[in-house]
C-alpha cells in the first residue's frame, strides 16, 4: 500500500505548492478532483484534454516530485431527476474517464448517484424503510429502470477507454451506501463496479469497517482513510439518522473526524489488515473533513499515524516458519 491524500483539501494552493507540501509530509500518492463535488482546482478536463502542453505540464508537476497519481475522482450524481443536473454530472463523468485515458489510469472514484421517486421528479429520493410500500415501488423503479440501465451503459463507456475500475462511494443519499448495495449493482453490471471503501460513511451507519471489508473482498478499488465518531448521549436519544449541519458538532449525534481521532490505533491496524486479506494494495489516500481541526494539522496528524498502521508489503509467498 502506499500513503495518498485526496487533494481537494488544498484547493486554494496552485497544485505544484500542494505537491511540495505533500511530498515533505512523506504522501506518495494523490488522489485528484477532476469534477463534480471535488471540483477541478487542480486538474481542470476542459483543459487538459485539449492542451497538450498542459497536460504535459501537469504530469510532470507531479512526477518530478516523486509523486503518483492513484486515481481520478468525480463524485456527483449523474442521475439526478433534475436532467440539466445529471446531464452536468454525466459529462464531468465521460470527462474524467477521457482524462484517466490519457493519464494511463484505469481507476475512478465516484458515487452511485440517486434518481427521484419517478420520471417528472425534481429531487432525489433515497429511501431508508421498505414500508408503507410505496417505498418497494419507488426503489423498483430508481434501480430497474434508471440506476441499472445507466450505469451498464456509462461501464461500457468507461472500459471503451481503459478504465476498468469505477470506485463507487458508499454513502448515504445515494443508491449504492452499503456493501449489500454495492454487490447488488456489480451483480446487475459487472466486476468494473466496486467500492471506494470509506469507513467514515459506514460506521455512521453502525457497520464495523473490517466486517464490511471482509464482505467486499474481490471489489474494493480505492481507499479513503477517514472516520468518524459517534455521540453516544445523542444517539441514544435521537438515532443516527442526524440532519443538523456539520459545523454543529455539539449537537449532532456523530461528526467526522481525522484518523486517529475517532478510534484507537489497533482499530486502524485490523483495518489495515483486512485490506491485506483483502488483497488491496493501492493507496490509503486521507479524506480531511474534520470540523475541529485545520486541513495542515488534520492531515499531519493522520499522516503520522498512517505511518504507522499501513501495510506497505504484501503478505509473503512463502512463510519460513511453516
Amino acid at each position: 500500500m502506499k500513503l495518498g491524500v485526496l487533494t481537494n483539501l488544498f484547493g486554494d494552493r496552485p497544485l505544484a505548492e500542494a505537491c511540495d507540501y505533500f511530498k515533505t509530509l512523506g504522501v506518495e500518492a494523490l488522489e485528484i478532483g477532476c469534477g463534480g463535488y471535488p471540483g477541478r482546482d487542480h486538474c481542470d478536463p476542459d483543459v487538459l484534454l485539449n492542451d497538450a502542453a498542459a497536460l504535459e505540464e501537469f504530469k510532470n508537476t507531479i512526477a518530478s516530485r516523486g509523486l503518483e497519481i492513484s486515481c481520478l475522482s468525480v463524485h456527483g450524481n449523474p442521475v439526478h431527476p433534475d436532467k440539466a443536473v445529471a446531464a452536468g454530472y454525466h459529462s464531468d463523468f465521460e470527462k474524467a474517464v477521457l482524462l484517466c485515458e490519457k493519464l494511463g489510469l484505469d481507476t475512478l472514484v465516484t458515487f452511485s448517484g440517486c434518481p427521484g421517486d419517478h420520471e417528472g421528479a425534481k429531487y432525489p429520493n433515497w429511501v431508508t424503510c421498505p414500508w408503507p410500500e410505496d417505498f418497494l415501488a419507488i426503489l423498483e423503479w430508481q434501480w430497474n429502470e434508471v440506476l441499472i440501465p445507466y450505469w451498464k451503459k456509462a461501464v461500457a463507456f468507461a472500459e471503451a477507454h481503459g478504465v476498468k475500475r469505477i470506485a463507487l462511494e458508499m454513502h448515504p443519499g445515494f443508491c449504492v451506501y452499503n456493501p449489500e448495495t454495492l454487490l447488488k449493482l456489480r451483480a446487475a453490471v459487472g466486476p468494473a463496479i466496486g467500492a471506494n471503501f470509506d469507513p467514515s460513511h459506514l460506521i455512521w451507519q453502525g457497520m464495523d469497517p473490517v466486517m464490511a471489508i471482509r464482505e467486499l473482498r474481490g471489489a474494493i478499488y480505492h481507499f479513503h482513510a477517514k472516520y468518524t465518531i459517534i455521540n453516544a448521549e445523542k444517539t441514544s436519544k435521537n438515532g443516527v439518522l442526524d440532519t443538523k449541519h456539520y459545523s454543529d458538532e455539539d449537537n449532532r449525534s456523530w461528526i467526522f473526524r481525522s484518523v486517529g481521532y475517532g478510534s484507537e490505533t489497533k482499530k486502524w491496524k485490523d483495518i489495515m489488515s483486512e485490506l491485506v486479506l483483502a488483497g488491496y494494495t493501492d493507496a490509503v489516500c486521507i479524506e480531511h473533513e474534520d470540523s475541529l481541526m485545520a486541513p495542515e494539522e488534520g492531515l499531519e496528524k493522520a499522516v503520522e499515524l498512517l505511518k504507522e498502521v499501513i501495510i506497505r508489503k504484501a503478505k509473503p509467498v512463502g512463510m519460513r516458519w511453516a
